[in-house]
């Protein structure tokens, strides 16, 4: 689903360069549920623009999906990602001043459906994360919780192939990170691939893998040994 080979990315810095990413090597299977851990600086979120294709990458390979990604421009990465993938924010990224429907249908409205089956489609997904009832509201009537089952909602109304997460929790309890993680372990086990940024041992832990960066390089990459309840 996902496969990089030997990726590199370094920003301009003055007369000098930060070399982000050096050399990075990833094979995430579809179906997998796979976290990737490391302190700031590391290279977890320049990573997770790429594979977005948010960003570009300097050196190496990328395919998603089969497809080698290269120069693509603005209109071919739309596309891409609108067939492909979706996101997930820490800051939920909802529009304000659209209630939860809307902001859920927002992503069919650039598929070119019709505005009853883009609302129709969007409450099913509402349902799905338990929110029918909220339809009406809007963010600023929801809670951190709330706000973060329309974000994954939305995320899912295209029905992508990935799943692509950024600090979902970091900005919740940890009741109702348990809950949005229960959430998307149910997305994975329908069969999407979900691919969690983090910086918290419990989340990564409720994944199946666990990629480690440090300074831009791999430095673990270990199945998740999930506990047996007695």
């Amino acid at each position: 689903m996902i496969k990089l080979k030997n990726l590199h990315k370094s920003y301009p810095m003055g007369k000098e360069s930060l070399h982000v990413l050096k050399g990075l090597n990833l094979h995430i299977k579809e179906g997998e549920f796979v976290s990737i851990m490391g302190s700031s600086g590391s290279g977890k979120s320049t990573l997770l623009n790429i594979v977005g294709l948010l960003d570009e990458h300097d050196e190496g390979e990328y395919f998603l999906n089969g497809q080698k990604i290269e120069k693509l421009d603005e209109k071919k990465a739309a596309i891409l990602r609108n067939k492909f993938l979706g996101f997930v924010f820490q800051s939920f990224n909802l529009i304000t001043y659209k209630n939860a429907l809307e902001n859920v249908a927002l992503p069919l409205y650039y598929k070119g459906l019709g505005r009853k089956e883009r609302q129709k489609v969007a409450m099913e997904y509402l349902d799905k994360v338990g929110l029918r009832d909220w339809a009406n509201h809007l963010p600023s009537e929801l809670s951190g919780g709330q706000k973060q089952r329309i974000a994954i909602a939305r995320a899912l109304v295209t029905k992508p192939k990935v799943v692509l997460a950024d600090e979902p929790t970091g900005a919740l309890d940890s009741e109702t990170s348990s809950s949005v993680m229960e959430l998307l372990k149910e997305i994975n086990r329908e069969g999407m691939t979900v691919f969690v940024i983090t910086h918290e041992e419990d989340i990564a832990a409720e994944t199946d893998r666990i990629v480690r960066l440090k300074d831009g390089i791999i430095i673990s990459d270990e199945k998740v040994v999930k506990k047996v309840e007695a």
